[in-house]
């Protein structure tokens, strides 16, 4: 559970540095570049074989494929749970810290990297906002 919140919290960095247009789909990737999975102009969560797997609304609230709610995520950059409680937040300068405010790890604005506290790349997000990308490492979408 620690690595998958660490994982969920860095992801999150990612959309802090990316504010693009929704009018194209945005594309996930892993830490080797393979595809898996895009993010619809409407908000559709889909995996790599288009099979819809989650929904961000416009409130920050992010539900899965049932249209059930499992996070938020606040126009502050912090990340909550289904139950509200405060998992991370993300800095300005792209580091992600979990509720204690130990930092997880940042991302690379100008190339949408992410990555651990010990450098390990996690996956790429270029372009996406901070609210649909936390979806990728927090809610297991892809997984």
């Amino acid at each position: 559970m620690k690595t998958l919140v660490r994982n969920i919290i860095l992801l999150a960095v990612m959309v802090a540095a990316f504010g693009t247009s929704n009018a194209v789909a945005q594309t996930l990737r892993d830490a080797s570049y393979n595809y898996v999975g895009k993010i619809a102009p409407n908000g559709t969560v889909r995996n790599s074989e288009y099979g819809s797997v989650g929904f961000f609304n416009a409130d920050g609230t992010i539900a899965n494929a049932k249209g059930k709610t499992v996070g938020r995520i606040d126009g502050k950059m912090q990340i909550f749970d289904k139950d509200g409680e405060r998992l991370g937040y993300v800095n300005a300068d792209g580091t992600v810290c979990d509720g204690d405010s130990k930092p997880l790890g940042k991302i690379e604005i100008k190339t949408g990297k992410v990555t651990d506290e010990e450098g390990k790349v996690l996956g790429y997000a270029n372009g996406i906002s901070i609210q649909r990308v936390a979806a990728y490492y927090f809610f297991d979408f892809f997984k």
